[in-house]
């Protein structure tokens, strides 16, 4: 009977939440339409958009794609809508500026005219030496084309630099330079100042006003070609100099928005080809002699052994001292490549100056001449130059011994 009675009291089913939560949805649809029309016809008010049941659904609408990118592309020769870059410096465009000279002139080029800053990429004309600013054949036109370049840079110059320097401000920003205040150094070596430095002497410009410059290896032999080239280029101001260091002032009136544009080379283009540097024979001497001189001089003690990337701004005057004693003179170069001491000889040819003799056995020979006479025109920079006006400023200051080669 008890289980009869269970049986037929059933529990009534609930309703689904599916089902409630749809109804309730509906409900308040209705409510908000039936509000929206009482509060139009009595009060004439449009309810916002957020509660009319059309933009409720707006959101079941994916939103639109936004743009997509065009995909990188990198710079190809084949490209033909570049157009050739533009720079408006005064000056040929060389890969290094202080190892190669405009007086002599190559006998013959290794390689094709390929502009090593790329096909099409510079509208200046490589002509397997450098990139001339005027046009060859306007150049042999116009005779002073060269003349009115010179002017242009240093009208330039003259702008950029502005007003001379005081002697406290040298030496602050000689001291801003020092290897304990900052790590920025533009490196020179054995290439000398190549053309890419300059991009790197007016990104260090960007921040400071003066940049440390090392110099080192074959380059070293004629600092003053180094100086002057940095100052004629960078259009900046030597301020410090000891030893191979060097510390280049950009100018009062230097504006790195306004910097120039600088092109860089891609890669290193072949040396050209130039005439020997050591004849068959020495002028004004049979071959007996000749042969005779390099046997000597291959026994004559060696003045000095360079190491490799040293410093070599002595050379010069240490082989014209030694022309007072001996004729002949020896320079060990034991471990340096055949290129570099061969450099070395042709600047100690040109400055001391000197007859090469020979370079067998990896030494320089070099013979003073007969007529030798030592120039006197102060080309040779001495190990310090001291930058300050004795007119300048009142104040004294010690010296500035902070920056010394390593």
């Amino acid at each position: 009977m008890y289980r009869l009675q269970l049986v037929g009291r059933r529990v009534k089913p609930s309703p689904s939440p599916h089902l409630s939560l749809s109804f309730t949805l509906l409900s308040r649809n209705l409510s908000s339409s039936a509000a929206s029309s009482k509060l139009r016809d009595y009060y004439s008010f449009e309810p916002p958009p957020s509660l009319s049941p059309e933009t409720r659904t707006s959101h079941d609408n994916p939103p639109p794609t936004k743009k997509q990118k065009p995909r990188y592309q990198p710079p190809s020769s084949l490209n033909q809508s570049r157009k050739p870059m533009h720079s408006d410096l005064p000056f040929d465009f060389r890969y290094s500026y202080t190892e190669s000279s405009q007086a002599v002139r190559p006998i013959g080029l290794r390689e094709p005219k390929y502009s090593p800053f790329g096909p099409r990429r510079l509208d200046r004309k490589w002509t397997g030496v450098c990139a001339p600013a005027v046009d060859p054949k306007v150049k042999s036109v116009d005779e002073a084309a060269d003349q009115n370049l010179e002017e242009e840079r240093q009208k330039r110059r003259e702008r950029i630099q502005g007003e001379p320097l005081t002697n406290a401000e040298r030496k602050i920003l000689v001291q801003s330079c020092q290897r304990n205040k900052t790590k920025r150094q533009v490196n020179l070596g054995r290439d000398g100042f190549t053309h890419n430095m300059l991009n790197d002497i007016h990104n260090n410009w960007r921040s400071a006003e003066a940049v440390r410059i090392k110099c080192l290896g074959v380059p070293t032999v004629d600092m003053k070609n180094i100086c002057s080239q940095l100052e004629d280029k960078t259009f900046g101001k030597i301020i410090h100099r000891h030893g191979g260091q060097l510390v280049l002032y950009r100018g009062r009136n230097y504006n790195p928005k306004k910097r120039p544009a600088v092109p860089l080379m891609l890669w290193k283009p072949h040396e050209p080809v130039y005439p020997k540097l050591i004849k068959t024979t020495i002028e004004g001497l049979s071959i007996e002699e000749t042969k005779e001189m390099r046997k000597r001089g291959l026994a004559v003690p060696a003045v000095t052994r360079l190491a490799k990337n040293g410093y070599y701004g002595s050379l010069v005057p240490m082989v014209r001292d030694a022309f007072i004693v001996s004729d002949l003179v020896r320079i060990d170069c034991q471990g340096l490549e055949k290129s570099d001491y061969k450099k070395i000889g042709c600047k100690l040819r040109d400055l001391v100056p000197c007859v090469l003799v020979t370079f067998e056995k990896e030494q320089i020979v070099v013979w003073r001449g007969n007529d030798y006479k030592p120039p006197e025109d102060g080309h040779v920079y001495s190990s310090r130059e001291f930058f300050d006006d004795p007119e300048g400023d009142m104040m004294t200051f010690p010296e500035d011994d902070e920056l010394r080669s390593d």
